[in-house]
């Protein structure tokens, strides 16, 4: 009786110890697991987080190469805009741009002078280039058109005259003076501007005896 007592009480004792075991095994496969799992989670996320930069690194740079692209044909395009006189006009060569917001007048200043030059604009007929120190002279007729001389005899001390020449350069001159002289009188032409620029302009009165002179300078 004794003897079976034993043998149940080990029996009892060995099942306990075999269920420790298991669950201290059991424990120790769990920690395991979860220890890689979590590792295989940050490497996942390591992971899209790297891939995630790199497409935001590739939208960046494609954002920028779109940004460099349109801001260079924007700035080509202006280039192109701000070309405010074309090099050719009705065949002759454009010196200058000339405008004169008090009579309305907007009109290209062609070269070389002669007389059929005349008939299709007004023209450089001597001096300095536009906006050159110098005295630009400039001649035209005085027909009834918003591209010629007619209106001259409108102006008035202190208006402005804007010349935009080749280099697209544009510069404001204001009128000091406004007189008449005879056909043979070339004093107007002079170059002598004290180191200035200069304008003249030149055109007809209605009946040819006289001619308009405006001085204007920077």
């Amino acid at each position: 009786m004794k003897r079976k007592k034993l043998a149940i009480f080990f029996s009892i004792l060995i099942c306990c110890i075999l269920l420790v075991i298991t669950v201290w095994l059991g424990i120790e496969i769990y920690q395991e697991n979860k220890i890689a799992n979590n590792k295989t989670d940050n490497q996942y996320i390591a992971e899209r987080t790297e891939k995630q930069e790199e497409i935001a690194n590739e939208t960046t740079n494609e954002t920028i190469n779109e940004t460099i692209k349109e801001t260079k044909k924007d700035k080509d395009e202006n280039t192109e805009d701000k070309r405010n006189i074309p090099l050719k006009y009705k065949g002759y060569e454009v010196e200058a741009k000339l405008e004169i917001p008090n009579i309305g007048l907007e009109t290209y200043v062609i070269k070389p002078y002669s007389k059929q030059a005349l008939n299709v604009s007004v023209t450089k007929f001597w001096g300095a280039d536009a906006n050159q120190i110098g005295n630009f002279c400039i001649a035209g007729h005085n027909f009834q058109n918003n591209i010629m001389f007619h209106n001259l005899k409108k102006l008035k001390i202190k208006d402005k005259i804007y010349v935009t020449d080749k280099q697209n350069k544009k510069l404001e001159y204001l009128i000091y003076d406004i007189y008449k002289v005879l056909p043979k009188d070339t004093s107007c032409l002079s170059q002598n501007t004290g180191g200035k620029r200069e304008i003249t302009l030149i055109t007809c009165t209605m009946n040819s005896e006289k001619r308009i002179i405006v001085k204007a300078s920077v």
